[in-house]
């Protein structure tokens, strides 16, 4: 069984996959570390970030197990995660790694932007999580607040804002809904509540 699970940022997205996987006993896959490792490879070896063609030779040779994952977290990372997700020869260079790990005996879950619509089209269970600009803005600035980073609400929610643009309006593989995913609006939902919500999509589409 594959879940695929999409959505904007702060969406809620990775804690449901996380749950979603434990309930389940199956593999995750955060995708949006892999194109965190792609930029902070660049930023690494003092790449300009929108240099597309550093981006992708480095899309071909970066070891997966080379980077901490603190060194992939943080709003700046993260704003440079997003330029390179835009580069389609950075998008084809990750399929293969996400539809390998899709493709283990028993399934798996993955989260991103394009894993219902690109990476796993086939995939029998796809949530779209999303939830309101403003909520989400509220959420990273707690997760950043809570890891010592300084940033405005208002800061938070241009980048926000700027990154749904940046994702909706690439040419290769935009953030949108596949057709027969479910949309879970977590905006006025508790962690609790979007995980029971999450679980019930997915047991029933398992049923059909």
């Amino acid at each position: 069984m594959v879940i695929a699970v999409d959505g904007p940022a702060a969406s809620g997205k990775g804690t449901l996959a996380r749950r979603l996987a434990a309930h389940y006993g199956l593999p995750y896959l955060d995708t949006g570390l892999l194109y965190r490792m792609v930029a902070r490879a660049m930023r690494d070896a003092g790449k300009d970030i929108h240099d597309a063609e550093a981006a992708t030779v480095i899309v071909s040779t970066f070891d997966e197990k080379a980077f901490a994952e603190d060194s992939l977290r943080g709003r700046e990372i993260g704003e440079a995660a997003s330029v390179v997700a835009a580069m389609p020869a950075v998008r084809k260079g990750l399929i293969d790694r996400q539809r390998r790990f899709a493709g283990q005996p028993g399934g798996a879950v993955l989260d991103g932007r394009d894993i219902g619509t690109v990476i796993c089209p086939e995939a029998p269970a796809k949530l779209f999580v999303t939830a309101t600009p403003e909520v989400r803005a509220a959420r990273r600035h707690k997760e950043l607040a809570g890891r010592g980073e300084l940033a405005t609400f208002d800061g938070i929610l241009a980048d926000i804002r700027r990154r749904d643009a940046r994702d909706s309006g690439r040419s290769d593989a935009p953030l949108k809904a596949a057709e027969d995913a479910d949309i879970l609006d977590t905006s006025a939902l508790t962690v609790e509540e979007a995980v029971a919500a999450a679980i019930a999509i997915v047991d029933a589409r398992r049923a059909g």
